[in-house]
């Protein structure tokens, strides 16, 4: 019985929020249904404080588990997290397939962001090529329905922007898919200021989509500005740094074979992934005062960076969904977010956020 009162107490100290339920294994549950919803843009867009991220479900981050990625999806809805995101290159068609089935008879409970522009072959893995052509948006847009099993996409993404074709040409395209009712609101992801601008002119764009997190701060140069000057939300994707600020990874063998992190993303490689652990430590030593994880003030220091600012944090697993949901009811202080900024200033981080050849497809 102490033994027990001591864990229970220890949970007390981790400053949990009062929805958090013990079940039989004394791990920490998070049963409230209600998470804040927000605007997303200006345009009519409501989605949860908080979204999902469901590549890893598909691809990339080592073992997949149908099963239990149904059951996450499932989970995050229960949870109030209603704001799924997937795209067609996940798995090559899998992840919107797996989305489909999982949420057959809830599907008006969800609000569904996918993506096009990455063009991939299933008999051919390696091949990988960017496209915005008018005839390739229309025929994405009609596969990703079929694979989702639904009527109308609610987000629809231009995955990476096409150098040769005019972003006019691209969102004249995705204009279309709207009013023929395939579409409810339109996004890009990883574009430029002057992109985002031009794309807006043809049709109002509701979101951006673009890596931001505590070692990834870029886009608070020309393109958040941007964004809010034009009454578009921002959706941060990879808000904990794939993983690396969660602190849960501290060696390289910590990933499987599988997992292309240690193989596509340089802060991931040789010497930048030791300097970057150490980054990850001051986080965590943070985090440990707050009484939280590591991954939990990384997701609370985006969330205090603006209310038009959802982060879509992935994971594969119940476990890691509801200790990001309650990221949501942690309350960051200046002082605390002044700390946290001095502990992993940007210009510390090693590596770029990806190899070369992708680094060429973004422009944000």
């Amino acid at each position: 019985m102490p033994d027990l009162l001591a864990r229970i107490g220890l949970l007390k100290a981790r400053n949990f929020p009062s929805g958090c339920l013990l079940n039989e294994s004394l791990n920490c549950r998070y049963n409230w249904t209600h998470m804040k919803k927000v605007k997303l843009g200006s345009l009519g867009a409501v989605v949860s404080r908080m979204g999902l991220g469901c590549m890893g479900m598909s691809e990339f981050y080592g073992e997949l588990n149908d099963a239990e990625s149904s059951a996450t999806i499932l989970r995050a809805l229960e949870l109030g997290v209603n704001f799924i995101d997937t795209a067609d290159m996940y798995g090559i068609g899998h992840n919107e397939e797996l989305i489909g089935k999982a949420i057959h008879g809830k599907r008006d409970e969800f609000f569904i962001a996918t993506k096009f522009g990455n063009v991939r072959k299933k008999d051919d893995p390696t091949y990988w090529a960017v496209s915005g052509k008018p005839e390739y948006v229309r025929e994405a847009c009609d596969a990703s329905l079929k694979r989702l099993g639904i009527d109308c996409i609610d987000l629809y993404y231009q995955h990476r922007v096409d150098a040769t074709t005019p972003i006019e040409d691209t969102v004249g395209a995705m204009a279309e898919l709207v009013t023929a009712g395939k579409v409810k609101y339109l996004g890009l992801s990883e574009a430029s200021a002057d992109t985002i601008r031009r794309a807006h002119a043809v049709h109002p764009i509701t979101a951006v989509q673009t890596e931001y997190s505590l070692w990834t701060r870029h886009v608070e140069g020309d393109i958040l500005p941007t964004v809010r000057e034009l009454g578009i939300g921002f959706v941060a994707y990879s808000p904990l740094g794939r993983g690396f600020l969660t602190g849960s990874i501290t060696k390289p063998t910590d990933l499987s074979d599988k997992d292309s992190r240690t193989m596509r993303f340089p802060r991931f490689m040789g010497e930048a992934f030791d300097k970057n652990l150490a980054l990850v430590e001051r986080v965590r030593a943070i985090a440990h005062k707050k009484g939280i994880t590591a991954g939990q003030l990384a997701l609370a220091w985006v969330l205090a960076k603006g209310e038009d600012i959802i982060p879509i944090p992935g994971t594969k697993r119940r476990t890691y969904l509801e200790e990001n949901a309650a990221a949501a009811d942690v309350t960051l202080t200046p002082s605390e977010i002044e700390e946290l900024e001095r502990a992993v200033p940007h210009t510390e981080v090693v590596g770029e956020r990806y190899a070369a050849a992708t680094m060429r497809t973004v422009q944000g």
